[in-house]
């Protein structure tokens, strides 16, 4: 980007979808605090309304923040200050929260890793971020035992979650625990969340120097990018501001008091802004899930009667295969968002009869984001919807479909690469300023700077986006472009068939043709329907579109997050039908 660049007079973006916001919503004004002090201002207006809810245990807004104020002046014990970088790799439990919200008083940046990482992910996940202190569960002891020495940790300090447990369930979880997990061993280096905690008995807070704002760097998140490759994308404070007002307009009928399952991690954009920090700044409460038992799904939802919940399509799966509760009463039930992978429209419509079965008068919607935006992009809610598609671009928010060779803005119906244009946009990379510029372009076009996501899609005339995929998965077989996610409907459309996947793999001289791995119903065979299957794609798709290879699978392999992992696809050796 140029200084010329900048005095550049930047012409208005089309964008059909705006007649859906007011005047108001369009423009929104984000104010100049921080995640903290939003929910210190929460506190003042909804102090005695439920916080976070717990394993059954709710704390209340003014609770909450008084242990915020607690782990705040344990930092400043500890010596941390502004711009410093401290990783949290904790599940879904109160403490990770805490030390969230402390941090971002104090000025410092919290980068949130998966407790289930691998010891060198955790080790290189550190390093790349230069973090001064690890807080990490402490039943993964083992996986930095080897390798805290190859970093600059000055501290590890280990929650457990049966730290916020009542006294009951705690004794039950040490009982049950007591020889699963590898001892902690006395050391200077390593310090338990409660002895942390105490810390800041007897102590005043520092006065901070300098006032923290919306510009503020307020938290690290990992992400793959377009290229895959690990990558710490810096948040600022404002795409948190921003993102708990777009979800207030977008979710018209979520009052204070209301409640969200926060299934979804704190590590993952979608979790922590949109499950966790938008609930506390609007009055509601998060119910966070620790550990997800997707065979529970059902139970789970007649304890706590969240009235939103937000995961990926295979949650959602989940949920339809429970029967532990029998006529289970879903009129709680007022937002069902899905996102991070595509909603086959087949599990769309056998998710809305369940739903009305279950007399809630909710639908099934999808929503679309990622890391370097923070959380979610388009969201389709209420009468705002069209089947099949992500949504409108939030309030505040403008979508382009271009050609990625041209840059140049696409024709209404047209597939290219969606590309976005955010208040809520990340700083960049950390430390990694040409996969920032390649990722954050400014069009000669119109001005603007551009977040190049490699996402595929399209844009109807109301401005609705339909996701098509990832650019890197679309395949090009001699010449066409083949889109997996328009074969994969196809396919599952046959009555024999669950779910079905697609990859590109290499051919001698098609450059690419597609594999498909596909998962029965129950109570179909392979050898009474893999014909049918072959002759139902030669009906239903071009002759170039027709995979060339048909794998049968019990299951397909998911990544941490419930997705489909395609790499593990890619290096699939099974046996194959031969194709026809």
């Amino acid at each position: 980007m140029t200084i010329l660049s900048l005095f550049k007079r930047k012409k208005k973006i089309p964008a059909p979808w705006e007649k859906y916001y007011t005047y108001e919503e369009r423009h929104i004004k984000i104010p100049n605090i921080t995640l903290y002090e939003q929910v210190r201002r929460s506190t003042k207006r909804f102090g005695n309304y439920t916080a976070i809810q717990y394993m059954g245990k709710k704390f209340t807004f003014q609770k909450f923040l008084n242990l915020i104020d607690r782990a705040s002046i344990s930092f400043q014990q500890l010596g941390i200050k502004k711009g410093d970088i401290v990783t949290i790799c904790l599940p879904n439990i109160p403490e990770a929260l805490i030390a969230f919200y402390a941090l971002n008083k104090n000025g410092a940046i919290a980068s949130m890793l998966h407790p289930l990482s691998a010891s060198e992910e955790i080790k290189r996940s550190i390093n790349s971020t230069n973090s001064k202190y690890l807080i990490m569960a402490d039943m993964f002891y083992e996986k930095i035992e080897d390798i805290i020495y190859d970093t600059n940790v000055k501290k590890v300090i280990f929650a457990s979650p049966a730290d916020s447990l009542n006294p009951v369930m705690r004794l039950g979880y040490r009982i049950k625990t007591f020889h699963k997990y590898k001892k902690i061993p006395k050391k200077k280096l390593f310090m338990s969340f409660s002895k942390f905690m105490k810390l800041s008995r007897f102590k005043k807070e520092i006065p901070l120097k300098q006032k923290y704002g919306k510009n503020t760097p307020a938290v690290i998140l990992s992400s793959g990018g377009t290229t895959g490759t690990p990558k710490n994308v810096v948040i600022q404070n404002r795409s948190f501001m921003l993102a708990a007002r777009q979800e207030q307009i977008q979710m018209k009928n979520l009052h204070a008091g209301d409640c969200c399952l926060a299934i979804m991690p704190n590590f993952h954009g979608f979790g922590l802004s949109v499950l966790m920090h938008t609930p506390l700044a609007l009055g509601c409460y998060s119910i966070l899930i620790p550990q997800f038992d997707a065979r529970k799904f059902d139970i789970l939802f007649k304890k706590t009667r969240p009235t939103c919940v937000l995961g990926v399509p295979t949650l959602y799966e989940a949920l339809l295969r429970c029967n532990n509760v029998k006529n289970l009463d879903l009129s709680f039930l007022k937002y069902v968002v899905s996102g991070g992978d595509i909603l086959p429209k087949a599990l769309e419509d056998e998710f809305n009869e369940y739903l009305k079965r279950h007399h809630s008068k909710a639908k099934i919607t999808q929503g679309y984001g990622l890391s370097e935006a923070l959380a979610a992009v388009t969201l389709a809610c209420d009468d705002i919807n069209k089947s099949g598609s992500i949504g409108i671009p939030l309030a505040g928010n403008y979508i382009k479909i271009i050609d990625p060779a041209t840059l140049k803005t696409l024709p209404y119906g047209e597939v290219g690469e969606i590309v976005v244009n955010s208040k809520g946009l990340m700083m960049g990379y950390l430390n990694n300023e040409n996969e920032t510029n390649a990722v954050l372009q400014v069009h000669k076009e119109d001005g603007h700077v551009w977040l190049h996501t490699g996402d595929l899609g399209y844009m109807d005339t109301d401005g609705f986006i339909f996701y098509k995929g990832r650019k890197k998965r679309m395949i090009i077989t001699s010449g066409y472009n083949v889109f997996p996610s328009h074969v994969e409907e196809v396919i599952e459309s046959h009555p024999a068939v669950l779910q079905c996947t697609v990859i590109g793999i290499p051919h001698p001289y098609k450059q690419e043709v597609g594999k498909a791995f596909i998962v029965l119903k129950e109570g179909f065979h392979v050898l009474f329907v893999k014909s049918e299957i072959k002759a139902y794609c030669k009906k239903n798709l071009a002759k170039y579109m027709i995979p060339a290879e048909f794998v049968f699978r019990k299951q397909l392999p998911k990544t941490k997050l419930g997705k489909v992992d395609f790499q593990k696809l890619q290096s699939d050796i099974g046996v194959d039908d031969d194709d026809e």
